[in-house]
C-alpha cells in the first residue's frame, strides 16, 4: 500500500470544487457581515444539517450577524476552507485541526471544545463471535472512517500499532467508509468483519436503536485522547473571536435552547481549547506516517 499523506492528492483534487463553491458564496468577502461555518462530514449530510440549524440560529442572535452553514464534500475540503479563509469557523476533529494548523502555517486556532473532547475515545466493533480482542483482527477485514478522521482512523490505527498489529501488513483488507455511521453500516451488513469509529456516534446509534447491539458489539475501547473542537483563523478580529467564544461558553442546559443545542452536539458543555491539547495527535500522526 502506498504511504498516505495528511492531505492525499486525490482528496485535494476532490475538494477543489467544494472550496471554489465556498469562495463564491454571497458574503465570502464580507467576513464581518456574514459568519461562514463548515464542519468535517463525519456523519450523513442530513444529520450534519440537523445539528447545525439551531446552532446557526443561536449564533446569529448572540453575534448580531448572519451565520451561514455550508457543508463540504470531505475532510480535506474543510481543512482547506478554513486555512484559506473561505470560512470563518470550522468543526474539526483533532487530526483535521492539526492538518489545518500545519496547512495554514500555524494560523488556525482551536477556540472551544466539548468537555467530552478532553477524554474522547474510539471503539472497535464487530459482528464476529470469534473476535474478542485486537489481536483477533489479524487476517481479517477492518473498516476505518475517513483517512483524515481522528477517532475513525488516526487514533484507532495508533492503538493497533501499539498492540503490535500493522493494519497494512497484518489485516486481510483495510477499507475507508468515509464516516462513522457508514462504518457501523459496513459492519452490520457484513461487508467487513470489524470497524473503528468514535464512541459518541456508536452510543447515539445504540440509544436510538439504529443498530442491533445484540449482534454488533464493541470488543475494544481505546484509552482517552483529545479530539474535536471549533476552530477559527488567527486573522479573525479579536472582538469577534471573543464574542464567538463567549457564545459557546454561555450555552447551558438550564435553558431549553441551550439543552437542545448541546444535546445535538452531544455535549455536556463547551470549554476553552488550545493548540497544545493536540500535540499528542500530531505526534501520533507523524509516527503513523500520516503527516
Amino acid at each position: 500500500m502506498k504511504p498516505m499523506t495528511a492531505l492525499p492528492r486525490r482528496a485535494l483534487l476532490g475538494s477543489a470544487l467544494s472550496v471554489l463553491l465556498l469562495a463564491a458564496l454571497p458574503g465570502a468577502s464580507q467576513a464581518q457581515q456574514v459568519l461562514r461555518v463548515t464542519a468535517i462530514p463525519d456523519e450523513a449530510p442530513t444529520e450534519l444539517a440537523r445539528k447545525a440549524a439551531p446552532l446557526v440560529a443561536y449564533l446569529e442572535s448572540r453575534l448580531g450577524m448572519k451565520v451561514e452553514f455550508t457543508p463540504v464534500t470531505d475532510y480535506a475540503a474543510a481543512v482547506e476552507a478554513l486555512a484559506s479563509k473561505k470560512v470563518d469557523l470550522a468543526w474539526f476533529g483533532g487530526f483535521t485541526f492539526v492538518q489545518a494548523n500545519v496547512r495554514s502555517g500555524g494560523k488556525v486556532i482551536p477556540l472551544v471544545q466539548r468537555e467530552e473532547d478532553e477524554k474522547f475515545r474510539s471503539v472497535f466493533i464487530t459482528s464476529e463471535p470469534s473476535v474478542q480482542k485486537l489481536a483477533d483482527l489479524k487476517g481479517r477485514d477492518l473498516s476505518f472512517g475517513s483517512q483524515s478522521s481522528t477517532s475513525g482512523h488516526l487514533m484507532p490505527r495508533s492503538f493497533l500499532l501499539q498492540a503490535g498489529l500493522d493494519p497494512d501488513r497484518d489485516l486481510k483488507r483495510v477499507a475507508y467508509s468515509g464516516a462513522h455511521d457508514a462504518t457501523i453500516a459496513a459492519v452490520a451488513s457484513g461487508k467487513v468483519q470489524a470497524g473503528a469509529l468514535n464512541i459518541s456516534v456508536w452510543d447515539k446509534f445504540v440509544a436510538e436503536k439504529k443498530v442491533d447491539s445484540a449482534r454488533v458489539r464493541v470488543f475494544f475501547t481505546t484509552p482517552p485522547y483529545y479530539d474535536y473542537n471549533w476552530s477559527v483563523h488567527a486573522d479573525m478580529p479579536a472582538a469577534l473571536r471573543d464574542k464567538l467564544s463567549q457564545a459557546f461558553l454561555s450555552l447551558s442546559r438550564d435553558t431549553a435552547q441551550g439543552k437542545d443545542i448541546l444535546d445535538l452536539q452531544r455535549a455536556t458543555r463547551f470549554i476553552p481549547s488550545k493548540a497544545e491539547n493536540y500535540k499528542g495527535i500530531e505526534a501520533a500522526a507523524r509516527s503513523a506516517g500520516l503527516l
